[in-house]
């Protein structure tokens, strides 16, 4: 079982193709999404792809003990793809103002993240010991990869394609 948080960047189109491709391989999705992700793709999409309802809000009524409390203790794998900068700082300095960034407060189990930024961002000194720290923490990074950007440049900062996500999931599931 898998929680696949996905954060407000475009390369969130990517994170439409793997949640598709981890239920093709018997994973159960639940699929968590911040405000700024629904602007790229929307719930009725990753619903479709999960089978499951799309979880973003922090208060959700479904959930009586808090959605990020009983998500954490049912899922055992979390991925964030895409993991903007903002996601990864909030990560990285122990902050929590939505259900994703206090989701992953709460998870005790294995967390892998997918960066996607602009290629500036992710030379920024701040973006990388933020980085670092998560990965002092424990938690795997996957990518990101050069290429064309959204910001019409070639750079580093492009999301890791679903595949390689898929992989490293595989990996770690295993």
């Amino acid at each position: 079982q898998i929680i696949v948080g996905v954060s407000g960047g475009v390369a969130a189109y990517k994170s439409a193709i793997l949640v598709s491709r981890l239920v093709q391989n018997d994973f159960v999705v639940q699929v968590v999404t911040t405000a700024s992700a629904t602007e790229f793709v929307g719930h009725a999409t990753f619903r479709a792809l999960s089978g499951r309802k799309v979880v973003s809000d922090l208060f959700d009524p479904g959930f009586p003990l808090g959605a990020h409390i009983e998500l954490a203790r049912e899922f055992d794998l979390m991925c964030v793809a895409p993991a903007t900068a903002n996601f990864i700082g909030k990560a990285a300095n122990g902050l929590a103002d939505d259900l994703l960034s206090t989701l992953f407060l709460c998870f005790t189990g294995k967390v892998i993240l997918a960066p996607a930024m602009n290629c500036e961002m992710w030379a920024h000194p701040a973006v990388a010991r933020n980085v670092a720290q998560l990965q002092q923490d424990g938690v795997q990074m996957v990518g990101p990869g050069e290429g064309w950007l959204s910001c019409r440049v070639n750079g580093k900062g492009r999301m890791a394609e679903p595949e390689e996500i898929h992989d490293a999931i595989l990996t770690i599931a295993k």
